[in-house]
């Protein structure tokens, strides 16, 4: 299959990612769909959930059936810059070796990068790390390193606060999506996942699925044909721009918080670089669903995700940030009117 095949196919390709990973990763219906939406809108994901919930093996699940090289590596207090970059050692004979690091040891095959606990790695990790996000690409070794078709994803430990760095506004930011992903809570899935000796075996149960089943290499060309493809009346536009002035000015629409002042909330809404990841999200959900023309069902379904990192909040009420973040979502959702 070629990126000149007809976007239907590559909508059933996609569909396809979706129920391989499923058929491993069970009651996570929601999280896969938007990582679908995320891998087409070729934007990076942080991922949250508790230890234990299968955020490693969602994320190798999609590495396998997408295809390409998967890198996984793991934040600690004491990592630094280079160790992304490059791996020193020494070598049989006792003469030290330098060799490619995580980011540049598969060249432009990397297509999933998982930094596992983001904030226990230094401000300067993050920070080179950002680069890579924004640039898919690192200077090293006297040249400027690619990998094109990588899609980043991290893992925010919420729970052990000692020795952690809170990421950075800017760095949140360049994430498409926060996804929250939670024990499941439907009890045949909980049974399931305790009881069947099959999920017990994460290599044997991603030995099961089918490999690349789309052309990795084409994703980033794709991407775009579904951004240039899928459109937006005038009556959608006006709406959009008017949920992006109601994450800069709730009061202005009717919303209300219960105990906040909402005239001292937000600091700073959605900006221009989260706007567009927002539309480039909903386009994808659109056409997973088979229309070519945005409605406000799209937008719902990525606002959360998309803009509830990126509203910044005053100190005094930033440290109840999810809460408020998913309160406020709920009310633009709710007071904005919907065409």
């Amino acid at each position: 299959m070629d990126s000149s095949e007809p976007l239907q196919d590559w909508r059933l390709r996609a569909l396809q990612i979706e129920e391989e990973v499923a058929s491993v990763v069970i009651g996570q219906a929601q999280v896969i769909r938007l990582i679908t939406v995320a891998l087409f809108a070729r934007g990076h994901v942080l991922l949250e959930g508790g230890v234990g919930v299968g955020k490693t093996t969602v994320l190798r699940a999609f590495a396998r059936v997408v295809g390409g090289a998967f890198e996984r590596v793991e934040g600690t207090i004491d990592m630094m810059p280079g160790d992304l970059v490059y791996h020193t050692y020494v070598d049989a004979e006792g003469k030290p070796r330098i060799d490619p690091g995580p980011l540049l040891r598969h060249g432009e095959r990397l297509t999933t990068f998982f930094f596992n606990e983001i904030n226990r790695a230094r401000p300067q990790v993050q920070s080179l790390l950002l680069r890579a996000m924004a640039e898919r690409s690192v200077w090293a070794f006297d040249r400027e390193h690619h990998f094109p078709h990588m899609t980043v994803f991290a893992d925010r430990n919420k729970v052990e606060q000692e020795e952690t760095f809170e990421l950075a506004s800017a760095a949140r930011d360049r994430f498409l999506f926060e996804l929250s992903m939670p024990t499941p809570d439907d009890a045949e899935v909980r049974r399931a996942l305790i009881f069947d000796a099959a999920y017990h075996d994460v290599d044997t149960l991603l030995a099961r699925l089918s490999p690349a089943v789309v052309p990795w290499e084409q994703l980033n060309h794709i991407g775009a044909i579904i951004q240039q493809s899928v459109q937006s009346s005038p009556t959608i536009e006006r709406y959009v721009l008017d949920i992006w002035r109601a994450t800069e000015m709730p009061q202005h629409f009717g919303i209300a918080l219960e105990g906040v002042e909402m005239e001292r909330l937000v600091l700073a809404g959605a900006s221009p670089r989260g706007m567009s990841a927002l539309l480039r999200a909903a386009r994808v959900v659109a056409w997973l669903d088979g229309r070519s023309h945005l409605v406000p069902e799209d937008i719902h379904g990525v606002l959360l995700p998309a803009l509830g990192h990126r509203v910044f909040f005053t100190p005094i009420y930033e440290l109840r940030r999810q809460e408020l973040a998913e309160a406020l979502i709920a009310q633009i959702v709710n007071r904005v009117a919907v065409p």
